[in-house]
């Protein structure tokens, strides 16, 4: 999961736009009529709040808030929680993730726009996939999305953290998907085996020793399981990659996120245990992606 970005707001750097204009699909818009001068609940005081607290998408941020509280009061409490530093989308309970609102929990990891790319990436490996797992799921997003882009599909999730497997519920539940608690492969039920066609892993890949420089909303607010990859980052990829070949049919393809740096080692770490392994990149959402294929 990724190294580099927090879950700041709104729903990361990059999807600023974005976030903001998907907020008008959500219900419950509070009226700001009626409060009082020192309540920050009108969106130009919203602003000026967030604005004095760093928010550098302080507008956005505020559109979100305001369409997500229900009254005046509750806006000035969620405006009050972000500006001492929880995540917007813990603020508001949700993260924006190729179209779909994700519920997000504290303590679960919040799904990034980069990681978009390696569902992107997946649909266009395995356009026909018809049994889907997702590892290291946190909340569900990459399994809700790929749900989304594939149709009808056999739906599996798993993480070991018990607070990813309650929201990963919340998220695939209603679309017919399964999620098991458990650490990697062994929280699968076995007939799955050798039948996967797109396996997505979104495994923690930061370096034991760069956790400490993580921007602060990642360290304080999100697991380190969900972080943390071990020595050179790699520890839970290589894993993956070696339980990978069993589970997955044959020309289904395994997938992971991981950094420029370390994707020769990704690769040789696909190869070593038979898989067809290439790179891709996305240089606009700083994207890299390991995909290996059984051949």
């Amino acid at each position: 999961m990724s190294p580099a970005s927090s879950a700041s707001s709104p729903f990361s750097a990059s999807s600023a736009s974005s976030a903001s204009s998907a907020s008008s699909a959500s219900a419950g818009s509070p009226t700001p009529s009626g409060s009082s001068p020192s309540t920050p609940s009108s969106h130009a005081s919203l602003v000026a709040a967030l604005r004095a607290a760093g928010c550098v998408f302080a507008e956005e941020e505020a559109e979100l808030i305001l369409d997500a509280a229900r009254t005046p009061a509750e806006a000035a409490a969620m405006a009050e929680r972000r500006a001492a530093g929880l995540p917007l989308e813990l603020v508001v309970g949700w993260a924006a993730f190729r179209g779909l609102r994700i519920a997000v929990a504290p303590g679960v990891f919040v799904p990034r726009r980069r990681t978009e790319f390696l569902v992107e990436q997946a649909l266009l490996q395995a356009p026909g996939a018809r049994v889907v797992v997702d590892l290291c799921c946190g909340s569900g997003a990459v399994a809700a999305a790929l749900a989304a882009g594939l149709g009808p599909v056999e739906l599996h999730a798993a993480d070991v953290d018990p607070a990813a497997v309650r929201c990963a519920r919340r998220t695939i539940g209603p679309l017919g998907g399964h999620v098991h608690h458990g650490d990697l492969f062994e929280a699968l039920p076995g007939e799955l085996r050798g039948r996967v066609g797109i396996l997505a892993a979104n495994v923690p890949y930061v370096p034991s020793g760069e956790i400490a420089l993580l921007p602060q909303e990642a360290r304080d607010h999100e697991p380190r399981v969900a972080l943390d990859g071990g020595g050179d980052g790699l520890d839970v990829l290589r894993r993956v990659a070696a339980g990978a070949p069993d589970w997955l049919a044959p020309g289904g393809c395994v997938l992971v996120e991981t950094s420029r740096d370390q994707t020769p080692d990704a690769v040789a770490a696909f190869e070593r245990h038979g898989l067809a392994a290439r790179p891709a990149v996305s240089e606009d959402l700083h994207a890299h992606v390991v995909i290996g294929v059984r051949t």
